[in-house]
Order: C-alpha cells, then sequence, then structure tokens
C-alpha cells in the first residue's frame, strides 16, 4: 500500500516546513487547514485546502475546518474491507494515509497572565482531537503524527520503504492516543479548578510526563522513572530544578531531595536542613546562613554522611568550604556564588541543584497523591499555618515568650519527621531529633540518647499526643523544660501530672502532624 495523501493541521508549526518539504519529494499530496495552509503556502508548498475537498468552507471563526464525511470517510475506511472502499469510491473520496495534527496550545494558555475566560475557551481544540483519534483508530492504514520528533524517523522509514511496519504505526497511535488524553485531562482539571468547589471527585484524572530515567530504583533490581506534572507546578519543586553539576540524581536522591526542599519551605529566616533516608536529621535557622549550617549539623553529627542538604539562601565560598568537608549527596539552594561553585567544581559526582524562590515566600497549594498496589491515597497537602492562638497551656508552670517561640520552630520541625517522632530544640535549632519509631516512648529514648547533654534545658515537640506518661518521663529525665504536642488522649490528664510532677511547662496545639 503506497502512501499517496497526507493532511496537515498543526499549532506548533516547528520544524512542519522540512518535513512537508520531505513528503513532497516523495510526491504526497498535501491537504491543509486555513492557518496551516497559509503557513505552508509562505514556502511554495503545494497545498491543496480542506475547504477544496468538501466543498464547504471553514466557519464559525475556525471552530469548523475538518468536521467533514469527505475527510473522516478519508481517515476511517479501512483498506481491506470492500464494502468500506466501494463507498467512498461511490461518492468520490480519496484515503487520506497520513494525518499530522498537534493541538491548541491550551496548557501555554492557561499558564499566561491576565488570561481571559473566552481565551480559555478557544483555545479548546475539537477537531483536532477527533482528527488524531480517528487515524490512531485506523492505524494500520492511516499514519497519524502528533509530535515534531516523531518528523525525520517517519521521513527517514517513507524514503527507505516506501511505507512504515505494523510495529511504527501502532507506537504511533499510542502516542495519539495519550497525546489527547493528556490534553484532556489539562482541560478537565482546569475546569475543575475554576469551576467546581469538589476537591476529590468521584472520578479523576492525572497527566504526567516522563522527565529523567534513573540506572534503578529504591534499588538496583527496581527500574525507576521520574515524572512531572502537567500542567507544570510553578511552585519551587526538584521537578522544576536546574542540577549545574553532578551525577545524575537517583531515585533516593529525588526522595530525599522532595523531603529537604518541603521542609526548607517551613522557614522564612536564613535556614539549613539536612535530610537523611527522608527524614531530617538536622534543622536550624539563624540569621548568618553558615551558623544555621553549623547549628543543623551539631544536631547528629554523623547521619549526615551521604545526606541531602537544603538552604533558602545562597550559598558562598565559606559554607561550600565546610560543606566540601564531609561526604554529601546532593546540595540544594536557590543560588550559589562563584566562589561556591568553583569550590564544588572540585567534587566531581556530588549533585548541585539550584531551585530559585526558596529564599522568597512561597505561596503552597495542592494535593499529594501516593500510590498503592491497585491504586492511590490523596490528600490535602499537610500547609495548614501554625495558629498560636490555638494553643492551650495546660501545666501549672507557663512557658515563656522565648519558649513559646521555640516551640513554633519545634513545630515546624517535625511536621517533616517520620511518624512516631519527637524533635528537641534550643531557640531556633534541633539539638535531637527520633522518628520513625513505632511506639513515642521509642522515639524519644533514641533522641534522648544521641542528643545526650545537649538535650538539657531543650524544647520537646512531639507529632502526636502521648498515650502514656513514659514519654514525659524519658524527656525530663534528659532535662527538658517545655513540651508542646496535640494533646487528645484518653490519658491526657496522666500526662499533665507527670508535666507537673517534673515541672515542665506543656502546651496542646491541638494539631497532628504524622507523616508516614
Amino acid at each position: 500500500m503506497n502512501v499517496k495523501r497526507a493532511l496537515v493541521s498543526v499549532s506548533n508549526k516547528g520544524d512542519i516546513i522540512e518535513f512537508i518539504k520531505g513528503l513532497e519529494r516523495l510526491n504526497i499530496e498535501i491537504i491543509s487547514t486555513g492557518g496551516t495552509a497559509n503557513f505552508l503556502k509562505k514556502s511554495n508548498i503545494k497545498i491543496k485546502e480542506v475547504s477544496e475537498l468538501t466543498n464547504f468552507p471553514e466557519m464559525l471563526n475556525g471552530r469548523v475546518k475538518t468536521l467533514h464525511p469527505i475527510i473522516y470517510a478519508g481517515i476511517l475506511a479501512i483498506r481491506e474491507n470492500k464494502k468500506h472502499m466501494d463507498t467512498i469510491n461511490k461518492h468520490k473520496i480519496k484515503p487520506i494515509d497520513i494525518v499530522i495534527c498537534n493541538l491548541y496550545p491550551f496548557e501555554e494558555t492557561i499558564k499566561k497572565q491576565n488570561i481571559t475566560w473566552q481565551e480559555v475557551i478557544e483555545n479548546i481544540d475539537i477537531g483536532g482531537p477527533t482528527l488524531i483519534r480517528a487515524a490512531a483508530k485506523n492505524y494500520k492504514d492511516v499514519i497519524v503524527v502528533t509530535n515534531t520528533k516523531q518528523y525525520d524517523p517517519i521521513l527517514k522509514s517513507l524514503k527507505l520503504n516506501g511505507n512504515l511496519n505494523i510495529k511504527e504505526r501502532e507506537k504511533l497511535a499510542i502516542e495519539a492516543f495519550t497525546h489527547t488524553s493528556i490534553y484532556d485531562s489539562i482541560i478537565s482539571n482546569y475546569f475543575r479548578e475554576k469551576l467546581d468547589n469538589e476537591r476529590f471527585p468521584n472520578e479523576k484524572v492525572i497527566a504526567l510526563k516522563k522527565l529523567i530515567s534513573m540506572r534503578y530504583g529504591e534499588n538496583p533490581h527496581q527500574k525507576g522513572i521520574l515524572y512531572k506534572s502537567i500542567p507544570e507546578i510553578l511552585e519551587p519543586c526538584i521537578s522544576n530544578s536546574v542540577k549545574l553539576q553532578g551525577k545524575d540524581l537517583s531515585y533516593n536522591n529525588i526522595l530525599d531531595s522532595d523531603c529537604a526542599i518541603e521542609c526548607i519551605k517551613e522557614f522564612d529566616d536564613p535556614t539549613c536542613v539536612i535530610i537523611k533516608h527522608a527524614t531530617p536529621c538536622g534543622i536550624a535557622s539563624h540569621h548568618n546562613l553558615l551558623n544555621a549550617w553549623y547549628d543543623a549539623y551539631a544536631t547528629d553529627t554523623y547521619s549526615p554522611f551521604g545526606g541531602i542538604v537544603s538552604f533558602n539562601r545562597e550559598v558562598n565560598g565559606i559554607i561550600a568550604k565546610e560543606l566540601s568537608k564531609i561526604f554529601l549527596e546532593v546540595i540544594i539552594a536557590p543560588a550559589y556564588s562563584k566562589d561556591a561553585l568553583k569550590i564544588f567544581s572540585e567534587k566531581k559526582n556530588l549533585r548541585l541543584i539550584m531551585l530559585k524562590d526558596l529564599d522568597k515566600k512561597i505561596i503552597r497549594k495542592g494535593f499529594v497523591i501516593k500510590s498503592i498496589v491497585g491504586g492511590f491515597l490523596s490528600q490535602e497537602r499537610d500547609i495548614k499555618i501554625i495558629n498560636k492562638n490555638d494553643w492551650k497551656i495546660v501545666t501549672k508552670k507557663i512557658p515563656n515568650k522565648n519558649e513559646l517561640k521555640s516551640m513554633e520552630f519545634a513545630v515546624k520541625c517535625v511536621k517533616h519527621i517520620k511518624s512516631n517522632s519527637v524533635v528537641f530544640v534550643k531557640d531556633t535549632k534541633t539539638v535531637a531529633i527520633g522518628g520513625g519509631q513505632t511506639a513515642r516512648v521509642d522515639a524519644a529514648w533514641i533522641a534522648t540518647h544521641k542528643g545526650k547533654t545537649n538535650i538539657n534545658n531543650s524544647i520537646m515537640a512531639s507529632d502526636a499526643f502521648f498515650p502514656f506518661r513514659d514519654g514525659i518521663d524519658v524527656a525530663a529525665e534528659a532535662g527538658v523544660k517545655a513540651i508542646i504536642q496535640p494533646g487528645g488522649s484518653i490519658r491526657d490528664d496522666e500526662v499533665i501530672n507527670a508535666a507537673n510532677e517534673h515541672d515542665i511547662s506543656m502546651v496542646f496545639s491541638g494539631q497532628r502532624y504524622f507523616r508516614h
């Protein structure tokens, strides 16, 4: 079966001239719609317009162009079906062997500032998806082209073989159906956001695009891929970061980096966050970023080895020199000085990530989705602002102003540590962290064991209530002077009494921070 006729209707006209000229050189007739036809004619490409075939003009400001039986019969006719071919021959309809189509720029349109609703509506393509789906449905007879990256391979196959084999056609059809489904999902989700207050609808479509292929996943025997959301999220995140140097990010690097970025967003002051195995092992804020690093690192001097470090200010040469003293996998910051880049360049494998706007106030919104076998879990992101007006002092001893400030810092920290978790802080730096335990008392014991004398006169925060007084007793023995926790246990009175016995002030925040 020879390829004789192509229909082209593209919004993205990049590289289309050379592709169509290549088809012309193969004696393939070119049919096109108004805007694309005018564009091709400027390059002296011989075009037959769709309206010439249909004897029907484009109408409704271009809303109706290709929607006509002559076009769709030419695409959908099964060449091996005698009745189909007799029918189109009877109506003098010629088969269309190639459909080249990409869609109105809906995604690009909704990213624009001050876009009107009418502009949004007019960038919903109707004829394009219909053309693509029709061609993909009849892929055995029709070559469907939806991506500029497909142009060269298709021309190569046509030149060498005069046609495409079935495997090539199948791949193009799969890409075509994916193309239209992603396009529709973007429209659906945009309309849902703008017109519907239903946060968790009965049906939800998620559009993703492959961003990075990794050597392996969590373990060498697993494959790993990073997909990014479509449309691309504008908030600073690992999927829109820039790698300045180093090896490719691994699956675990990306998970840890996401934790580091989400944690650093909690803080306005210059801050350093150190992550190991998807949980913080040191967090500190200080008016001087170097001191923030020193304080975060001092929390746990051996866990940062092979870890991830994030900053919310530019990293200078002095900080870079200090960071270079230990082995780190990834460093994340909004910017780096020239001196810092020069120092880091000596560590060829170190992944250096630049993520703009981490030093600015970030508006966070949206949902998180986690996969389980057979489905997905979805919930709102844990971005509720801490409201100290909701706090309740429940002990005889009342925390002072500085202790309340430290509690606020501690709560921001504990929400990013794997449950069950506790943190111990002094001023705005962690001095010990315990997390990921099946019992809260074990988390407290691990933290006090690692923190040792640093725990004395510190503030403790817990991600959830204490079910028994044992966690309070462990903290008191280590020298804790104040505690903040959500409260809400049936044994709250027992826990409060324990705090009173140890002369510890305690605040109930009323807000739990589980992180699984």
